[in-house]
């Protein structure tokens, strides 16, 4: 989602700003900008446009300062447009003394502006961001740290926040609540960022700021103060951020390039694990394991699909019961907690507003074990989990996730295992089979991959239609659910997906022979019962396309198109299942000419709510 960058130095830092926001692209954006202290005045510069194109208007206009700080904008409040850019200006004059940068949501922006406008403040956008650059400029006092302090006691809601003052060059205020920030520190300057990757190759020395933290930067110092002013030391520590993974290589978009590298990120995600323990998800897990007797599962969007899809396993193998919740809604609703619970959290970027909101509201309840599933060793979800397991799924540009979700069914896998073993429902000869196919993954997603050319077929033929439906069972109907959100993220044809079952119940009414039916077939104790249900859409017309499992035994023929995969694998079918679904998606948006990498509305790291 949004992002920041800001510096203080003793050297341009232009290049810095504008290196931070294209390794911050990945995230998702609609416009951005950068804002910089030069000769005692501020100056700015902002674009609806890529990162590259504000390179450029800067290029142009001769901008350059040793003080600044830039954003690239995921629109919430205000629509994508160059007023509603950050950084932005406060007053909003040529004579603007303070330059602000906000990641969150800010609830009592409206109360706030109404205030601000009675003194006289003139808006120049609709964005809740505005409001706390007025607020600032409102209560400066001549000290900018001194100032964001108190300021910050005003909003209600989640902000990262960045600001700098015209009468104080050569220092940077931050202040985060709800919404990550670190602090990158250099010999004779230091920086501030959302994500430790927007310093790469700038430094390696990051403080990861904690709830409520304002920071104080300046040339040859930093200076933290907590929720209540108080000062405060933060862990330094040394973070080697991805530099390389983002390159592109030899694909057509990063999309491609992360469902190639699944059988490389699956085998770095197992790395190491030669036997089946607890101690796999942290020191004391055996301890917390024998204490549990259920499981919560908090997540959203595709991480939510590998929950729905753990619950399964997680039943079946350890026999202990799981709850699987949007995170999202968890919060608000009332629920039964109980103490024995294990809450289980996945999130790719860690940062995950509504999972981290979920996990507090869980604990709050009384819930304290806790463990996570995530691909960012140093986010927030691995601070506030007891127990991790981090997957090494590597930077994940494309906003449609693919390798981190595999990575995290892996995971989750796992954890299944280590819960039956620690309950006996595990045997040492069904130990070593679970992980001789768990290191045989690798090859078999390699022989999916290998269906690429088919499946391109088959994409021409969806790139036409404007809606399909999903259909799978068992455990591989929240892989039906995440073909569909797959195919509608990019190519933004509207798919849904149901149990095939409950076809009948509704959604055949849908069915005609302008409607794609994708069907997941494994060669399971179910495939009649799916063989049944597929009958019901072909005698409506309707046009099957049918990823099947070698021996499954269904043919192609009149509006049935069958693609095999080269063999069944079990319990983990629904990794092999899903990498096809992938390819189907990623191909049908292709043909659609969609944006791939950034479809359209969305972000890749959701940090709001």
């Amino acid at each position: 989602m949004c992002g920041i960058v800001g510096a203080v130095a003793q050297r341009n830092i232009t290049p810095i700003l504008i290196e931070g926001l294209k390794r911050l692209e990945y995230r998702g954006y609609d416009s951005c900008g950068v804002a910089l202290h030069l000769d005692g005045k501020l100056q700015r510069s902002r674009s609806t446009s890529r990162v590259a194109d504000l390179e450029k208007q800067i290029e142009e206009a001769g901008m350059h300062g040793f003080t600044g700080i830039a954003h690239t904008r995921w629109a919430t409040h205000g629509a994508p447009a160059s007023h509603n850019a950050h950084p932005h200006f406060s007053p909003s004059t040529e004579q603007a003394r303070i330059a602000l940068v906000h990641n969150g949501i800010i609830e009592n922006h409206d109360e706030l502006r109404a205030e601000l406008t009675a003194l006289g403040y003139v808006f120049q956008s609709q964005t809740d961001t505005e409001v706390i650059a007025h607020l600032v400029d409102h209560m400066y006092n001549g000290d900018l740290f001194d100032t964001v302090q108190h300021a910050v006691k005003r909003l209600h809601g989640a902000y990262a926040i960045a600001v700098f003052a015209r009468e104080e060059p050569h220092r940077v205020v931050a202040a985060r609540q709800g919404s990550p920030l670190i602090v990158g520190l250099g010999k004779g300057e230091n920086f501030v960022a959302s994500d430790a990757m927007a310093l790469a190759g700038t430094t390696d020395q990051i403080i990861y700021l904690e709830e409520g933290d304002v920071v104080d930067l300046q040339l040859g110092r930093t200076w933290i103060v907590d929720s209540e002013g108080k000062p405060v030391e933060r862990e330094v520590k040394t973070v080697h951020a991805h530099t390389g993974a983002a390159e592109l290589g030899p694909y057509r978009h990063y999309m491609q390039k992360e469902i190639f590298e699944q059988p490389r990120v699956i085998g770095d995600t197992l790395e190491g694990v030669t036997g089946i323990m607890p101690e796999l998800f942290g020191d004391g897990a055996y301890n917390v394991f024998k204490q549990i007797d259920r499981v919560l599962i908090l997540a959203c969007g595709t991480s939510y699909y590998s929950g729905l899809t753990a619950k399964y396993w997680i039943e079946s193998v350890a026999k202990i019961p799981v709850n699987v919740e949007i995170a999202s809604e968890y919060r608000y609703r009332d629920s039964v907690p109980h103490p024995n619970t294990l809450v289980v959290t996945i999130s790719q970027s860690g940062e995950t507003a509504d999972t981290l909101a979920a996990l507090k509201h869980a604990r709050s309840l009384g819930m304290e074990h806790t463990l996570t599933i995530c691909n960012v060793s140093t986010s927030a979800m691995v601070r506030e989990c007891k127990l991790a397991y981090i997957t090494r799924a590597g930077v994940e540009v494309g906003v449609a996730s693919t390798k981190a979700f595999t990575t995290q069914l892996a995971a989750l896998f796992l954890l299944t295992l280590a819960l039956a073993q620690v309950n006996g429902r595990l045997t040492e000869a069904e130990e070593q089979a679970h992980l001789k196919a768990m290191r045989h993954l690798p090859v078999a997603i390699s022989a999916v991959l290998a269906l690429e050319p088919q499946i391109m077929a088959w994409a021409e033929d969806f790139a036409r239609k404007e809606n399909a439906l999903f259909l799978g069972r068992g455990m591989h109907y929240p892989i039906a659910l995440e073909g569909a959100l797959k195919l509608k993220e990019i190519s933004y044809i509207h798919a849904e997906a149901y149990p095939a079952g409950e076809l009948k119940h509704g959604p055949l009414a849908l069915v005609t022979e302008e409607m794609p039916v994708v069907t997941i077939a494994p060669n399971d104790a179910l495939i009649e019962k799916l063989k049944s249900n597929m009958q019901e859409v072909r005698a409506r017309g309707g046009q099957l396309y049918v990823f099947a499992d070698v021996d499954s035994r269904i043919t192609s023929g009149e509006g049935v198109h069958v693609i095999r995969l080269p063999e069944h694998y079990g319990l983990l079918s629904p990794i092999l299942h899903v990498v096809s679904l992938q390819l189907l998606a990623y191909h049908a948006a292709l043909a659609r000419g969609t944006d791939v990498d950034k479809p359209r509305n969305l972000a890749k790291s959701v940090t709001v709510e």
